[in-house]
């Protein structure tokens, strides 16, 4: 029987370890202070709960003698490929570790003690769904960071069908496209999306499509960007789940810090200068709510709006890391080589 302390020493050791590498991910890969909390406070007890039976662990441990060392050195099972698999190992770690802990204080005659660890076990399950949600956040938002945030406009185009601009727009490296197209007949927008979908797929390429929450669902397109007048942002997330991404264009710091409330993944920012690309647009909210949005929000955010190369290097001054330029882009005669200078303009500003 004695041994099932040495059982227990190790167990606790593992599941401490597991919820600390946990909160270090939450505290400085996802600068997550809610779950950081949550998961050192589960840690400090895992270890603290322990105390009544802490002599006798230590006097059973015997980490020289250890066979778990040879045996992880010896195979390579418990590899990492990703931080998804990170964080399940360590949860699973973590649970696997709580069990143990909560059988064997059973059966050394510990029973409250045992139910307390069942009470740690369960609230880790809780622990693990939640650190899914802040992964699933973590993972969108690392679609939007990028520079250039390129939007369709056919009537701009030049003669060119969106499906050649967007090609151009690939090929020049871009990582966000939004489909965003209001005269057209809802199947030719279907039928156009569909295409779209496949290039910026096979590209790896983030692609919105503005307004059409069904046209976005059909498609399977990776994100939905709403207006103010738009379907409610908790409606709309009920039907596309939490892995779509959802903008919100805004246009006050009222508009932005609701925004944040509801939950959307980023926000557009917006017009800055005067535009014609939209008709029903309100006037420009100039650079000083670009300064609020930068300082204020911690949201991912698009300046967009009447952006030219010739103010893009304000725009950047003013804290911008993603800018929508529409005209600029679709409308140059080469999209390409717009796109180089627009990221020349982009990195002598920063």
């Amino acid at each position: 029987m004695e041994k099932l302390f040495r059982v227990l020493d190790a167990n606790v050791n593992r599941a401490a370890e597991g919820l600390r590498v946990l909160d270090d991910l939450a505290r400085f890969s996802f600068d997550n202070r809610e779950l950081s909390e949550r998961i050192k406070a589960l840690r400090h007890a895992v270890r603290k709960s322990m105390m009544p039976v802490l002599l006798q662990c230590l006097q059973q441990r015997d980490s020289q003698n250890d066979l778990g060392l040879a045996i992880s050195q010896a195979v390579a099972s418990d590899n990492k490929a990703s931080l998804w698999e990170l964080v399940i190992a360590n949860f699973k770690r973590c649970q696997e570790a709580l069990r143990v802990i909560e059988e064997d204080l059973k059966v050394l005659g510990y029973y409250q003690l045992s139910k307390r660890y069942e009470e740690y076990r369960f609230l880790s399950y809780s622990l693990e769904k939640d650190f899914g949600k802040a992964l699933g956040i973590e993972a969108k938002r690392r679609k939007l960071a990028t520079d250039l945030y390129c939007i369709t406009a056919s009537e701009y185009s030049k003669g060119r069908d969106n499906l050649q601009v967007v090609r151009e727009m690939l090929a020049a490296g871009v990582q966000i496209i939004q489909y965003r197209e209001k005269e057209k007949t809802s199947k030719d927008k279907y039928t156009e999306c569909l295409k779209i979908r496949e290039l910026t797929e096979a590209a790896g390429v983030t692609f919105i499509v503005n307004d059409d929450v069904d046209l976005a669902l059909l498609v399977k397109a990776d994100g939905i960007h709403l207006g103010q007048d738009d379907l409610p942002v908790d409606k709309v997330r009920g039907l596309v789940g939490d892995s779509m991404i959802i903008g919100l264009s805004t246009h006050s710091p009222e508009q932005a810090e609701a925004a944040v409330r509801q939950g959307v993944d980023y926000i557009g920012v917006g017009p800055i200068y005067k535009t014609f690309t939209k008709k029903d647009v309100c006037d420009p909210v100039g650079l000083g709510y670009l300064d609020y949005v930068v300082n204020n929000i911690k949201l991912p955010f698009v300046a967009i709006g009447g952006i030219k190369e010739h103010n893009l290097a304000d725009v950047i001054a003013h804290g911008a890391k993603c800018v929508a330029l529409v005209t600029e882009i679709v409308g140059a005669d080469d999209i390409a080589q717009k796109i180089v200078k627009l990221r020349e303009v982009i990195h002598n500003s920063r």
